[in-house]
C-alpha cells in the first residue's frame, strides 16, 4: 500500500479475523452501574482527574431529558477538556523565549509532526475543539461500518495526511463501547505505517469490555477518557447531531 496516498476507498469485506462492529448499541438495563478505577485497567488507560465540573459534565450528558442546545454545549466543553489532556501525553522540547523587556524565559514548546483522525460519525463532533487548541493542525478521516451480510467491521472510506507515519496520531471517538470500531481503525493506521506508541484515543466515555479488547489487541496504545462505566452514552452521535 502506497503510504502517500491520501484516500483509502474500501469496496470489499472486511478480513476474516475482524470483529463484529456495533456502531450505536442499545444502552443495557441489567449491567453494574458503578465507574470502574483507572488501575483495574492497566497503564494504557489514562483517567481525567475526577471533579465536580466534569462530574456535572457527564450527568448532563447522560440525562434524556436534556435539551439538544445543552447537549451540545456541554459535549462540547468535555470534548476540550480531553483534548487539552491528549496534548499533555505528547511530546515536547525545552526551548528559550526572549520576553518583551529582554528576559530569557526557559519554557516548552511541541515537538512537530502531530495530527488528528476522527471515526466518522461522532468523532468528527470532537473535531472542532482540537482545531480551537491546534489552528494548524492535519486532522484525518476514517469511516467504519458494519456489513449487512457478515456483521463484520467493514473499512469504507479513510484519508489521512499523506506523512501519516511519521506523526503522532491523536485518534477521536466519544464513545468507546465493544472497542470494535476502534480496533479496525487502528488497523488501517498501522498499514498506513503508524505505530500504535504513536496513538492516542481520545474518547469521553468507555466500558471496560471496550477499553480491555482495545488495550488486548494495542499493548502499545494510550487511552484517554473522562469514566469507565459498564453503560456507555451511546446515543451521544445521534443527539450531537441532532438525528436522534
Amino acid at each position: 500500500m502506497d503510504l502517500e496516498t491520501r484516500d483509502w476507498v474500501y469496496r470489499k469485506a472486511a478480513r476474516s479475523s475482524s470483529v463484529p462492529a456495533v456502531l450505536n448499541s442499545s444502552e443495557p438495563t441489567d449491567v453494574p452501574t458503578q465507574p470502574v478505577s483507572q488501575d483495574s485497567l492497566g497503564p494504557q488507560l489514562k483517567l481525567l482527574p475526577l471533579n465536580d465540573q466534569i462530574r456535572e459534565l457527564q450527568t448532563i450528558i447522560r440525562d434524556k431529558t436534556t435539551s439538544r442546545g445543552d447537549f451540545v454545549f456541554c459535549a462540547d466543553r468535555l470534548i476540550r477538556l480531553v483534548v487539552e489532556e491528549g496534548l499533555n501525553q505528547l511530546p515536547f522540547s525545552e526551548c528559550t523565549v526572549t520576553t518583551p523587556t529582554g528576559y530569557k524565559y526557559e519554557g516548552v514548546k511541541f515537538e512537530r509532526g502531530n495530527c488528528g483522525v476522527s471515526i466518522m460519525r461522532s468523532g468528527e463532533a470532537m473535531e472542532q475543539g482540537l482545531r480551537d487548541c491546534c489552528r494548524s493542525i492535519r486532522i484525518g478521516k476514517i469511516l467504519i461500518q458494519s456489513d449487512e451480510e457478515t456483521q463484520k467491521a467493514k473499512v469504507y472510506y479513510a484519508k489521512f495526511p499523506p506523512d501519516v507515519y511519521r506523526r503522532k496520531v491523536l485518534l477521536m471517538y466519544p464513545i468507546l463501547s465493544t472497542g470494535n470500531t476502534v480496533i479496525e481503525a487502528v488497523r488501517v493506521l498501522i498499514e498506513h505505517g503508524v505505530q500504535p506508541r504513536h496513538i492516542i484515543l481520545l474518547s469521553l466515555f468507555s466500558t471496560p469490555h471496550g477499553a480491555k479488547s482495545i488495550i488486548q489487541e494495542f499493548p502499545d496504545i494510550t487511552i484517554l477518557t473522562t469514566e469507565v462505566h459498564p453503560v456507555a452514552p451511546t446515543h451521544f452521535g445521534q443527539r450531537y447531531f441532532g438525528t436522534d
